[in-house]
């Protein structure tokens, strides 16, 4: 039986939003026509959000979902939703097809912090920096150690 509730990592990528999702085969597949808007709006409040955020998405209602998208119409084998009480539509891939059998006449989704991503740019300088933040915290055990001895040696 297919899981209910799903969850991917959308992440800002070249001036759009897209997703990996090694389970179904996917690499910075791009959220397109209409979608990142709607994105936008539901991580607003989302503190890096363009890092990445959890989006949660399933057809049935659950605990906390945030939108409801309803299935307009099919076109060149994706599909077209609305967002609930909004005019605005977006386009979904066929990568739909990845998670769900058929289209699903609403999904609900929810959008929550995430802990983000690093550019491969980014990862030497972060390993440095954890290197010298294990060196500071290896002086400061052994400064610890120094002043316990000598409190113990005076007593």
């Amino acid at each position: 039986m297919p899981n209910i509730l799903m969850v991917i990592q959308p992440y800002w990528y070249q001036g759009t939003w897209v997703f990996d999702d090694e389970s179904v085969d996917l690499e910075k597949e791009p959220f397109v026509q209409g979608i990142p808007e709607m994105i936008d709006e539901m991580v607003k409040d989302l503190p890096n959000a363009r890092s990445g955020f959890v989006l949660l998405f399933s057809s049935q209602p659950f605990a906390g979902y945030q939108a409801e998208l309803t299935w307009v119409r099919e076109e060149y084998g994706g599909n077209w939703y609305r967002a609930k009480d909004q005019p605005t539509e977006g386009w979904l891939c066929p990568a739909l097809f990845r998670y769900f059998d058929f289209a699903p006449q609403s999904l609900y989704i929810r959008a929550e912090a995430g802990r983000g991503r690093f550019e491969p740019s980014e990862i030497p300088a972060l390993k440095a920096r954890i290197e010298e933040l294990e060196e500071s915290v290896g002086k400061l055990i052994l400064e610890n150690e120094l002043l316990r001895s000598g409190k113990d040696s005076s007593a």
